[in-house]
C-alpha cells in the first residue's frame, strides 16, 4: 500500500486568536513549514498563519 503524497496541515494565527485553515501540502516538494499571509476574522485583518500538525 502506497503512501499518500499530500498530507493535511493546519494554518494556525500567529495573532494568537485560536483561528486556523486547514490544506493539503506535498512534502516531496515543499520540505519547509508553510507561512501564509491570510485573513483572520477574529483579529478582523490580514495576520501570517504559520504551518502545524493536524493532530
Amino acid at each position: 500500500m502506497a503512501k499518500p503524497a499530500t498530507v493535511k496541515i493546519k494554518l494556525v494565527s500567529t495573532e494568537g486568536t485560536g483561528f486556523y485553515y486547514t490544506t493539503k501540502k506535498n512534502p516531496r516538494n515543499i520540505t519547509e513549514k508553510m507561512v501564509f499571509r491570510k485573513y483572520d476574522p477574529v483579529a478582523k485583518k490580514h495576520v501570517e498563519f504559520k504551518e502545524a500538525k493536524i493532530k
